[in-house]
């Protein structure tokens, strides 16, 4: 952001326009780097088997299959993706609006996303014990119908004191005994959830009658949410994977190691400092880079616009695309889900706080406006990519030739309609 705003304030306003030239081939060569060749490297980099529709961590034995191997990131991506393409029309619109929007968005999003992973534990917890009970005796009957008696013969099972009523204890013991392995459960919130579905008559404890009727519309509500054949076996499963895959895909970290902080106050203000001094570097050396990309371009009769286009994001956005990578080559879909949120994030600030600084800056010097193709491609490459992105959560290996494919793209259509055309 640093470099157009240094190189457009110094100067004559003739100086001006020809330095923001490059400071505007930064800003869409970043966006369009980052959407397409880094983005395309992430999937070749992040790619793993598929099963269930879900990639497996760790695990890629298919080589460079183009339809075999999946790169896959938690669902709140896929929304990541669709904020971005909002976001990017949005700032042509009423940026400063869009900015107030983010804001919103960044605050509540998290609370959102903890909601839903909360719903999706309950879920998992709710056909685990299906799947659990169905393994002791068939739940349903031959018609696909919740099989009473045998609820009525299951209750008894879990009553362990046989005082026809169902505990906090015991329901808990039901809980630890099929052990769910697959997500952290915090046994108190579970076995509380567990009540509040069965306990209708809220005395703190589950009859016969409760039971029955609650196993019952656990069962109907799992018949309703998969496409299955009326054979019990089959619903039971499906509903168990696809609870499982559901809060997959919505990205638990509780099973990430928290690593411990120590001096977190220093730590907090070292990371401030290096934040100043990054941008004080940036702003000093910002206008003899703009004169070095024009005496290139003197020197060469490159026209200013592509080497600022090419060149600087790679050197500029260097950081961020090597961690990007490096996140990507673990192959994990928690690792998977943190890189294209930082290639969305870094996208959202080109598109929201740079370009606002750059019109702001074309406004207040007076500077006229050449940059219709430019911004075109920001455009184009955003929907484009956002659209691509917005609608699943798992992308084949060759997804990557899109991207890739976007990048010539961008360079060419610039060309002929500044070239061409004459836009500029």
């Amino acid at each position: 952001m640093l470099i157009p705003v240094v190189s457009g304030l110094s100067g004559s306003r003739e100086t001006a326009q020809s330095q923001v030239l490059v400071g505007m081939g930064l800003l869409a060569g970043s966006t369009v780097m980052l959407l397409t060749l880094l983005w395309g490297s992430c999937v070749i980099l992040g790619k793993c088997d598929l099963e269930d529709s879900t990639a497996i961590d760790l695990k890629d034995t298919k080589g460079l299959s183009l339809t075999g191997t999946y790169l896959s990131f938690c669902l709140i991506n896929a929304r990541s993706s669709s904020f971005t393409v909002i976001k990017c029309i949005e700032t042509f619109c009423v940026l400063m609006l869009a900015s107030r929007l983010q804001l919103l968005v960044q605050v509540f999003q998290p609370w959102i996303q903890k909601r839903k992973l909360a719903y999706a534990k309950h879920k998992h917890v709710i056909s685990g014990i299906l799947k659990h009970m169905h393994g002791l005796e068939r739940l349903l009957t031959d018609d696909g119908e919740p099989n009473t008696e045998v609820i009525k013969k299951l209750f008894k099972t879990i009553d362990l004191n046989s005082d026809g009523h169902l505990s906090d204890s015991e329901l808990r013991a039901l809980i630890i005994g099929i052990q769910f392995e697959a997500i952290d459960l915090d046994k108190n919130e579970a076995v509380e959830k567990v009540m509040k579905d069965f306990d209708t008559s809220n005395d703190s404890h589950v009859d016969e009658d409760e039971f029955v009727k609650g196993i019952s519309k656990w069962i109907l509500d799992a018949k309703r949410s998969v496409v299955s054949a009326n054979n019990g076996m089959k619903v039971i499963s499906d509903f168990h994977h696809q609870t499982k895959r559901e809060h997959d895909l919505l990205g638990d970290q509780s099973d990430e190691a928290v690593e411990s902080v120590e001096n977190a106050r220093w730590i907090s203000l070292k990371a401030v400092l290096m934040l100043l001094l990054g941008a004080v570097i940036a702003a000093a050396f910002a206008d003899p880079l703009v004169d070095a990309v024009d005496n290139f371009s003197s020197a060469t009769s490159i026209p200013s616009f592509f080497i600022s286009f090419i060149a600087l994001p790679l050197a500029t956005n260097s950081s961020e695309a090597v961690s990007a990578l490096i996140f990507a080559s673990r192959k994990k879909q928690r690792t998977a889900s943190l890189t294209f949120s930082e290639i969305y994030g870094a996208v959202t600030m080109n598109n929201i706080l740079c370009l606002s600084v750059f019109l702001g800056l074309v406004y207040a010097r007076h500077l006229t406006w050449d940059f219709s193709a430019e911004v075109l491609v920001i455009l184009i490459v955003c929907i484009v990519m956002g659209a691509f992105a917005s609608f699943r959560t798992t992308f084949p290996l060759w997804t990557c030739s899109v991207a890739f494919a976007l990048y010539p793209f961008s360079l060419a259509l610039v060309y002929v309609l500044d070239y061409v055309f004459g836009w500029s």
